[in-house]
């Protein structure tokens, strides 16, 4: 019991989501002492889920393996490869069933909203009603965190991302970038920076967002939120963080293969918003503006140089999409000096 407790203690010391996933296949496996133990979440559009793999131990292994957040979606296992996943998430319940000489056991895990994974666990025996009734404990207790970690780290009208929690992921996207002089030459002796990862930082505003509370008042501006943070889930990819700012204010963080990408992702919002007819209200339009993230950023600098793209493109008539490096290699816009991160964050 004394083992249980502490693992326990452990799982709920992070407010890492990825440390958290880490430390429940651990606790599993020690607990239980299986083939192996993994935790897999569904992500992706209708009809194109995939399993994302969150955290893997073997019995053998020394630390846990993951699929990278950013993964690409075409190289995950699609979700009707393993039917027994979907069925134990459709079911809500335990599923065991033996596959040649290994049991395989399945439990569901859920948010307040939905079952978006499953814990898998290959064992040579079956798993007893007691160990399958401690495992479940385990998960109960984990999805209790999970559920503070969500109000804490989520907006309470939209369920986006807040604010507050901006700048830590921002920094872990910062921190996989190399300074230039890491990105190794090529065989042409010239730096080529298409194979070191790239970030973009965009700021949407909804245009005349005022007019829309004092014309409909603010139960309707509400719903518009709503409606567009619903939007930005179908027009962004899933590992794409969408927050919002506040008032009408929203951010992405997207890893992009380059500017191009980044440049069509945040198109698409723009015409999905222009197009979608907003009950009551009709039809409103975003003003949007990008930049790449750069290694010596901070959280301020990056947000400055896409928020004045955005001041740029509501100046320039609304409804457009503006990427700051182009406004500044057209001379519409001069380059910035760094900002400080104490004078946004």
């Amino acid at each position: 019991m004394s083992e249980v407790v502490d693992h326990l203690a452990e799982m709920t010391g992070f407010r890492d989501r990825d440390v958290m996933d880490v430390t429940l296949v651990s606790a599993l496996r020690d607990l239980l002492e299986p083939l192996s133990v993994a935790i897999f979440r569904c992500v992706g559009e209708p009809g194109q889920e995939r399993w994302l793999t969150r955290a893997r131990l073997a019995l053998e292994d020394a630390v846990a393996t993951a699929d990278p957040l950013w993964a690409d979606p075409a190289t995950l296992p699609l979700a009707q490869e393993h039917p027994a996943r979907l069925d134990c998430m459709r079911s809500r319940s335990v599923q065991q069933q033996r596959v040649g000489e290994v049991w395989l056991s399945l439990f569901p895990i859920a948010t307040d909203r939905e079952v978006v994974g499953v814990v898998e666990i290959h064992s040579t025996l079956k798993l007893s009603p007691a160990l399958q009734r401690m495992v479940g404990s385990v998960l109960r207790i984990y999805h209790n965190f999970q559920g503070l970690l969500e109000y804490s780290e989520r907006d309470t009208l939209t369920g986006l991302l807040n604010r507050k929690t901006f700048e830590e992921s921002f920094l872990k996207a910062v921190s996989e970038l190399p300074a230039r002089s890491d990105v190794p030459p090529s065989d042409d002796g010239r730096r080529h920076e298409g194979t070191r990862p790239q970030y973009y930082l965009g700021v949407i505003d909804i245009d005349h967002f005022k007019s829309v509370n004092d014309r409909f008042g603010h139960l309707i501006g509400d719903e518009v939120l709503l409606l567009l943070s619903r939007l930005m889930r179908s027009s962004f990819r899933f590992h794409d963080l969408l927050y919002r700012f506040g008032g009408e204010e929203f951010v992405a963080l997207m890893r992009c293969e380059d500017q191009l990408d980044a440049a069509q992702a945040f198109e698409r919002l723009r015409l999905n918003t222009e197009h979608y007819l907003f009950p009551q209200v009709g039809h409103i339009t975003v003003s949007i503006g990008f930049t790449q993230v750069r290694a010596e950023d901070s959280p301020a600098s990056a947000f400055d140089r896409a928020d004045k793209a955005v001041y740029h493109a509501k100046e320039s008539g609304r409804n457009q999409v503006h990427n700051y490096a182009d406004l500044v290699s057209s001379g519409q816009m001069q380059e910035q000096a760094q900002v400080s991160a104490v004078e946004l964050f």
